[in-house]
C-alpha cells in the first residue's frame, strides 16, 4: 500500500509539471504538490520516471514547441515565450539538442513536406504520430 501512495504523490507532481509547464516552477514548489522533501521527491522521481522533474518539464516544452513550429505561424521568439522560456538563445540551443536541429530548420524541413503553408503534412507522417503528438490532424 505504500507504494501506491509513493506513486499517487509522484503522479501529482508530475501533473503539476504538466499543468504549468508553460510558466516558471521551481522543485520546491512541486515538491511540495507531491507532500515530500524537495530532494526525495527529486530522487524518487527519478528512480520512477528515469528523468529528473527538469528533464520532464524540458521534453514537454520542447515536444510543445515542435507542436507549435509545424501547426502554427507564430514566431520562433513567440513559440519560445509559450511554452515558457525567457531566452530565445536558451530555448534555440535545448531544442538543438533535443531534436538535433534548430527550431527555424525543422519547421522549414516539416513545412516543405506540406503542398501548403503552415500545414501540418498529414500525407508524410503516419496518423498514429500525429494523433499521439498532435492530438488531431489538421485540416
Amino acid at each position: 500500500m505504500a507504494t501506491h501512495n509513493k506513486i499517487k504523490k509522484l503522479n501529482a507532481g508530475r501533473d503539476y509539471i504538466a499543468d504549468r509547464f508553460q510558466g516558471p516552477l521551481c522543485l520546491s514548489d512541486i515538491a511540495r504538490s507531491s507532500y515530500m522533501s524537495p530532494y526525495h521527491f527529486l530522487r524518487v522521481f527519478k528512480d520512477m520516471y528515469g528523468e529528473t522533474p527538469n528533464e520532464f518539464l524540458v521534453r514537454l516544452r520542447i515536444e510543445q514547441a515542435k507542436k507549435m513550429l509545424i501547426t502554427e505561424n507564430f514566431s520562433v521568439s513567440e513559440v519560445c515565450e509559450q511554452v515558457g522560456y525567457a531566452s530565445l538563445g536558451s530555448f534555440s540551443s535545448l531544442f538543438a539538442k533535443q531534436v538535433g536541429m534548430a527550431p527555424t530548420s525543422y519547421r522549414r524541413k516539416l513545412w516543405a513536406l506540406s503542398s501548403e503553408a503552415y500545414r501540418f503534412p498529414a500525407q508524410v507522417i503516419p496518423a498514429c504520430y500525429a494523433y499521439h503528438f498532435l492530438g488531431k490532424l489538421t485540416k
